[in-house]
């Protein structure tokens, strides 16, 4: 858990450039009378997260060359941040007033980077150019997760998943160093805490885990995390009072946890750095433990990067309730310098209605980048997961619709589905608090309550504190002192307010 900090500015509606109404009565462009009155070819510059793919740019040349035959002038720049720098880069380009169209955004960062003003709002513009899109969401009912201050500020993803942890290991290692728990039978921390100790005493030199133990006791207080600054409620709670998860008594467990795993080796120290992606961590083989969602679970194809490599898996907390993910969790967002917010619109409009446009953006070009086999979708030959050279591209996320998506080696099947299915489980439920949050009434507060994560609480989570009962406590007091009821005080009246209006 990290706290972000939010700068609060006014929020600044800049003019959308070009608008052009050659539209039919569905809202489709009619191509020739674009073409007829287009102005010159205009260039949409996009940012997403994670590593260029070698075919990147010739892929987006097709999809330019698509887009145009059906009358929209536009080409492509596709940019990439790696994902370990990819929130502060967004934030401090935003922060120097630079130029783009659209980016993936996700959660945290979003709710950042929406609270700063950074994002054109599209209450006029989304119903305007992007008719089919506007549709689908007055359908869904999640642009509220987008919502900040009656501005729709972002353009949430449309799939329907929970990601509950699983603890997942390295089941090739651990069988042979003769570890074999029974199946789904590491359920709780204290049975996770057994496993690791297992681990690290077969494998003493190899790096363990990157996981601190508070994602663990999250899940078994059915801790409702807001994703803003480490406030939350518990989901049983019917009033929704706002708390500080440092305040909690499941705070001091998890960090004495994380000390005794850190003590013991088993918690690597590079990661308090946040400097190793652990996703890429885990595909790559440097680690034996780690946690994984539902979706990763079940995935016919974990990414691994050797084939020999194997995973076992284990629900965390099976009974405990776990709220879904948000609408927000990966969303496409318009800048609010964009010089062509029309443009971009009428592309992700087109997307939303076109399959072929679909299979362009996210597999790439048949041959090339994927090989269709019936209606799946795999790699090419002596290609994938990670020696894709377009598939699984970083930040695709916001642009994938359930209408148009294909099995592939990775997501078989009805894989989606299933995953909607499982969202719909009891324990699974949907989170009475959707919205996004402003800070700005109590910035300076929440300015220094970061501040106080990153001098006392980080080291804290990460086991690096001495003595865990007194750094607590000296990190309780510090929060209280630094004006943690008025925090509290303010976000409260705001899910209060969301409450009333959309319960």
């Amino acid at each position: 858990m990290r706290i972000l900090t939010l700068v609060c500015v006014t929020m600044i509606v800049i003019s959308a450039g070009y608008f052009f109404d050659k539209t039919s009565s569905t809202g489709r462009v009619d191509s020739e009378e674009w073409m007829k009155d287009a102005k010159a070819e205009v260039t949409l510059k996009m940012y997403f997260g994670g590593e260029k793919k070698a075919a990147t740019d010739e892929v987006w040349r097709e999809v330019s060359q698509y887009v145009k035959s059906k009358g929209l002038n536009v080409k492509f720049s596709v940019n990439f941040i790696p994902w370990t720098d990819y929130s502060s880069k967004l934030l401090a380009m935003a922060a120097a007033g630079d130029r783009w169209d659209l980016n993936f955004d996700s959660d945290t960062s979003f709710r950042q980077m929406a609270a700063r003003g950074s994002y054109l709002p599209l209450n006029t513009l989304l119903p305007e150019y992007a008719p089919h899109l506007n549709e689908r969401y007055k359908s869904d009912r999640t642009l509220l997760s987008t919502t900040l201050d009656g501005d729709i500020v972002g353009l949430p993803w449309a799939i329907k998943m929970n990601q509950r942890p699983y603890a997942v290991w390295r089941a090739d290692l651990a069988e042979l160093a003769g570890i074999a728990p029974p199946l789904n039978s590491i359920q709780t921390v204290e049975e996770v805490d057994t496993l690791l100790h297992q681990l690290k005493e077969a494998y003493p030199d190899r790096k363990l885990s990157l996981v601190t133990a508070l994602p663990f006791y999250m899940v078994r207080e059915e801790w409702l995390d807001l994703g803003f600054y480490g406030l939350g409620c518990y989901i049983g709670d019917p009033e929704m009072k706002v708390r500080a998860i440092e305040q909690q008594p499941f705070y001091l467990e998890a960090a004495e946890m994380s000390r005794r795993w850190n003590q013991a080796d088993i918690l690597n120290p590079d990661s308090i750095l946040g400097l190793e992606d652990s996703a890429n961590q885990w595909r790559s083989g440097k680690l034996l433990f780690t946690i994984t969602s539902h979706e990763w679970a079940l995935a016919a194809d974990p990414g691994f990067i050797d084939s020999t490599y194997r995973q076992q898996i284990s629900l965390l907390y099976p009974k405990k309730r776990q709220v879904n993910r948000s609408s927000s969790s990966n969303v496409i967002a318009i800048n609010r310098n964009s010089e062509h917010p029309d443009l971009a619109l009428r592309f992700l409009d087109l997307l939303e209605t076109d399959r072929t446009l679909f299979d362009l953006v996210i597999y790439g070009m048949e041959g090339k980048t994927y090989k269709l086999e019936g209606d799946t979708v795999g790699y090419p030959d002596n290609l994938n997961f990670s020696t894709s050279n377009y598939m699984d591209w970083g930040g695709q996320w916001g642009f994938w619709k359930p209408q148009f998506l294909r099995p592939t080696e990775t997501y078989p099947g009805d894989f989606w589905r299933e995953e909607a299915a499982f969202a719909k489980l009891p324990q699974n439920v949907d989170s009475p608090l959707g919205g996004l949050m402003s800070d700005y009434k109590i910035d300076k507060e929440l300015e220094r309550r970061d501040e106080l994560y990153e001098e006392l609480g980080k080291a804290i989570e990460f086991g690096m504190a001495g003595n865990t009962s007194d750094a607590v406590a000296k990190y309780r007091q510090r929060q209280m002192d630094n004006g943690l009821e008025t925090i509290i005080a303010e976000v409260q009246r705001q899910v209060d307010q969301y409450l009333l209006f959309n319960r």
